[in-house]
């Protein structure tokens, strides 16, 4: 069978899908992708279900090896450079590695994490319903830890195709201020302290992890001091310990926590924070639950549409573009996108004025 084997790999470089849920009760945590954004433009690439298990790779890069066999991979997330047999390929591409070819993901220019998706997934022994490796618990599939040198996960040979993808992506806000709802315990802070959450720049700490992201910035003082009865976390909870630097609980979190938590960041900009390395910096800003929702409805619409965005990555034409424009008495340039949309709007225009009496 074919193979893809780990030639070099960094610390954190890890199994990670969209998490385990229905077991927090248990003790055990989600885990899953620090950027589920990034995971699912890695996957729609190669044509996987978004949630499938890729690879995550940190800061410091990696390197791989097909072995028995080709292997069809993509990459989306952090900016890097990327090279097949020493040669640059570019990022949010689909491409094929014959047997024997070794693919080198450099150390993170911009951002942090990378995903590695592998046509047809990897193959692995779900725990309790995924593969997402936590590695303080020993959790996760193929190998329950971060992978090493010399491992090798086994892939399905790829699919005959006549050409490779790419991914044309929205340019994101990477400094946009992190959005987040306040509570469920900001009352254990005074309004002046709770101002300086979202009056104040962070800096992500070199103690962050897959755990949590440690910030550094002015103290936030508790009004009655750091312990409360601990209770249940999700991820994105920002606990103030009693040191009054806040940490912002991620994937690998503990289930429970007996820190007061001032706010939580909504789901939508999670992986955006993932993203931000040690060093750099941050600020908060305060939404209501409403706008935290109608994000998160965005966020997952935008998501479910990134097979719409897939282009044929060597002649630059938009198939699905190309397909719906090109209707009788509507001819196009095929390599000409703009008469792409004229036509489409011709036609959109024709069948709009059939409609009407």
């Amino acid at each position: 069978m074919n193979r893809l084997e780990v030639i070099v790999a960094d610390p954190v470089t890890t199994v990670q899908d969209r998490g385990r849920f229905g077991v927090q009760r248990f003790g055990l945590p989600p885990s899953g992708a620090m950027d589920r954004g990034a995971l699912a433009a890695a996957n729609v690439l190669v044509g996987n279900e978004l949630d499938a298990a890729a690879i995550e790779v940190g800061p410091f890069g990696a390197e791989f090896a097909a072995r028995h066999g080709a292997v069809r991979v993509a990459i989306a997330g952090a900016v890097r450079a990327i090279t097949r047999n020493g040669e640059t390929v570019p990022v949010n591409h689909s491409l094929v590695l014959a047997d024997g070819e070794r693919l080198r993901i450099g150390p993170a220019r911009e951002g942090v994490f990378s995903y590695l998706a592998i046509e047809g997934g990897i193959s692995g022994e779900p725990v309790f319903g995924s593969l997402a490796v936590n590695s303080r618990a020993g959790l996760g599939s193929p190998y329950p830890r971060p992978l090493a040198a010399g491992d090798s996960i086994a892939v399905q040979a790829p699919r005959p195709l006549s050409c490779e993808v790419r991914l044309d992506l929205d340019d994101a806000e990477p400094h946009a201020a992190i959005r987040v709802v306040l509570g469920p315990q900001d009352d254990e802070f005074d309004a002046a302290t709770t101002a300086v959450l979202f009056d104040s720049t962070w800096t992500v700490s070199a103690a962050s992890d897959r755990m949590g992201y440690r910030l550094d910035g002015p103290r936030l003082v508790h009004r009655d001091g750091h312990n409360i009865v601990s209770d249940g976390t999700v991820t994105g909870s920002i606990q103030v310990p009693g040191s009054g630097h806040p940490i912002v609980l991620m994937p690998d979190r503990g289930t429970t926590g007996g820190y007061p938590k001032i706010a939580t960041v909504i789901s939508a900009d999670l992986g955006r924070l993932a993203q931000i390395r040690v060093g750099g910096t941050l600020r908060f800003r305060a939404v209501g639950i409403a706008e935290a929702q109608a994000a998160a409805r965005r966020h997952a619409a935008q998501l479910a549409s990134l097979s719409s965005r897939i282009r044929n990555a060597e002649s630059g034409l938009d198939l699905a573009a190309l397909q719906s424009a090109n209707v009788a008495g509507n001819a196009v340039n095929a390599v000409e996108p703009a008469t792409w949309q004229a036509a489409a709007d011709h036609a959109d225009q024709e069948l709009t004025d059939r409609d009407e009496p």
